[in-house]
């Protein structure tokens, strides 16, 4: 059972005094008193105290001053304070500076069990909040991951709820936000983890060996084969593939990648053995894959395929209350490493840090407290030492308009639509490669504007955009 609260009574009348804690002690409160404010000071830092209950008029150091000397050493403690009628303005100076309530005298004792009894409550409900948002922040955590902020929380809440499902699991956000590690932690903790994690990037393979890297390829498939070789997959058995930048993936692989996400088999090049796998496929990118559909260059059915259990990663700028922990995390890293001894960042260079942009989000958090610890003149990191890319995706300044006044992103699109066809003098295959667009990709924003396409209430023509 929990020990019953502490209260201290700080008032210079001695009946008064006696009377509160014997009152106070009926309702099973413990008690320690003081006539003065300075003796009450000593009690607070000697003892453990929970509730504060003091007199505005005191000798020596009064009510007020004792009641800032309070906060300043606990600012959570509750303190009731008791004043005469006359003195209310005093009171409520007091409530500004922190006091939780006050009474007027004469009091009953009824009155001041009622407002011990209220303020205790509020304090318990504070301490249970606080303790559930530790809790929270703590709940999901993984050892190579800084989630202090709710939104980092909130995707390893997401990791934590798919790594148990055999789901395939599509990571979006942009380039450097860590959805390779967002990858290995799907697979840590899954039932998988003591499987392989295979990882491959798809945009640092040549197209034309892509699909030899992820389906392997039989001995004489192509020049140079002289031995047979087992691809990603393959590799990946029993395991997790993280396939990285899908969005680059050429058609040709697409497709054999929808079968083996649809009947778990394939074919190695030049190969006829079908192979049966068990893999679970983490795939990520940082384009806009529905663009890319709406563009013809990503299959429709593949995307659904992949998009079962989407995973998006805010980018840094968006939970800048892990910069302190992650640039900490880095600088002990580089430290290790290094000969020189870096002990920390000093606030200073912490608030320049906090400050910027991150276009390069965490890669480049990492690379820059790289390089301050290489260049560091001393100990602690300094401002000086800390060299950003002050112009590479710097945000739009307030004053600087993106588009035309008064007109919305939609409404200047359907502008440039209607533009860009009376410049081809209505060829739209003229007018799709002005606007960089796929015919089938103006096509369907046509329709949104309601301007018919008489080519294709004729019959299909040849799409010349596409190079044919």
């Amino acid at each position: 059972m929990a020990p019953m609260p502490t209260i201290l009574i700080v008032e210079d009348e001695a009946k008064m005094r006696r009377l509160l804690e014997l009152n106070l002690a009926d309702d099973g409160f413990q008690t320690v008193s003081a006539e003065d404010a300075e003796t009450g000071l000593k009690l607070l830092q000697n003892g453990s105290v929970d509730l504060v209950l003091t007199d505005l008029k005191l000798p020596g150091m009064n009510g007020l001053e004792f009641l800032h000397d309070v906060k300043r050493f606990n600012a959570a403690l509750p303190v009731i304070v008791m004043t005469a009628f006359g003195t209310v303005e005093t009171a409520v100076d007091a409530m500004k500076a922190g006091a939780g309530d006050y009474v007027l005298k004469p009091f009953s004792m009824e009155e001041i069990r009622m407002v011990v009894h209220k303020e205790l409550d509020v304090r318990r409900l504070r301490d249970e909040n606080r303790s559930l948002r530790e809790a929270l922040q703590q709940r999901y955590a993984h050892p190579n991951l800084v989630a202090r902020s709710a939104k980092m929380q909130e995707i390893l809440a997401a990791v934590e709820r798919v790594a148990a499902t055999n789901s395939t699991v599509l990571l979006g956000g942009e380039s450097g936000v860590g959805k390779d590690l967002i990858a290995r932690a799907i697979h840590e903790k899954s039932r998988r983890a003591s499987g392989p994690f295979i990882k491959i990037n798809s945009t640092a393979i040549p197209e034309s060996l892509l699909e030899s890297e992820l389906f392997g390829y039989e001995k004489g498939a192509f020049t140079g084969a002289t031995n047979s070789k087992p691809g990603k997959f393959e590799l990946a058995d029993k395991g997790t593939l993280f396939l990285d930048e899908i969005g680059d993936v050429p058609p040709a692989t697409q497709v054999k990648l929808l079968r083996v996400l649809q009947e778990r088999e394939f074919e190695r090049l030049g190969g006829t053995r079908t192979i049966k796998i068990d893999v679970r496929l983490v795939a990520a990118t940082n384009r806009d894959l529905r663009a890319a559909l709406e563009e013809g260059t990503f299959r429709e059915d593949l995307y659904y395929r992949l998009n079962v259990v989407p995973i998006d990663i805010p980018p840094l700028r968006e939970h800048k209350e892990d910069i302190p922990e992650l640039a900490s995390l880095f600088l002990t890293r580089f430290a290790k490493d290094s000969e020189k001894k870096i002990t920390g960042i000093s606030p200073d260079a912490l608030k320049v840090l906090v400050n910027h942009y991150w276009p390069g989000n965490v890669r480049e958090l990492q690379n820059v407290i790289e390089r301050a610890s290489a260049l560091a003149a001393g100990p602690v990191l300094q401002p000086s030492d800390i060299q950003l890319d002050s112009h590479r995706g710097k945000p739009p300044q307030p004053t600087e308009r993106l588009l035309p006044e008064g007109m919305t992103l939609e409404q200047w699109e359907d502008e440039m639509i209607r533009e860009a066809l009376r410049r081809a003098n209505g060829n739209k295959s003229q007018a799709a490669r002005t606007l960089g667009l796929s015919r089938n990709a103006l096509r369907y924003r046509l329709s949104k504007i309601g301007i018919r396409d008489e080519e294709e209430e004729k019959g299909p023509e040849p799409d010349k955009s596409a190079g044919g």
